[in-house]
């Protein structure tokens, strides 16, 4: 995979890597105290719609038969998240940010499940 696909991979909610290369996120000490509940509900409305998106799009990706068109396909997917991330309320950076909280402070986890398990009711 090319570098495009390390920045849509970190736009994706299964990302476990750092941030892109290109834009290095600073150390946070946020905790899930610091998370208003609106912030929380951005977030999993982006978080729901990006993994919608990076899922629609992986057979597209493991059917590109070049490099080139294969870079295409995941800048394309990268903007397309960005967008929904911004649609969403939220910057790249404070998504980055609220997903790497998701997986390391259990109460924000527990807060993000509450959330989507209230928007599938």
């Amino acid at each position: 995979m090319g570098a495009a696909a390390g920045n849509a991979a970190e736009l994706a909610p299964q990302a476990g890597t750092p941030a892109p290369i290109d834009q290095p996120l600073p150390p946070t000490s946020l905790s899930a105290e610091d998370i208003s509940t609106e912030k929380v509900h951005q977030f999993v409305q982006a978080y729901l719609k990006v993994l919608k998106l990076v899922e629609s799009r992986e057979g597209e990706l493991q059917a590109a038969e070049t490099q080139l068109e294969s870079q295409r396909v995941q800048q394309e997917v990268e903007l397309e998240a960005l967008r929904l991330i911004e649609a969403a309320g939220l910057t790249q950076r404070e998504y980055l940010q609220l997903l790497g909280l998701a997986n390391t402070d259990l109460e924000f986890r527990e807060r993000m499940v509450a959330q989507l398990q209230e928007m599938m009711d």
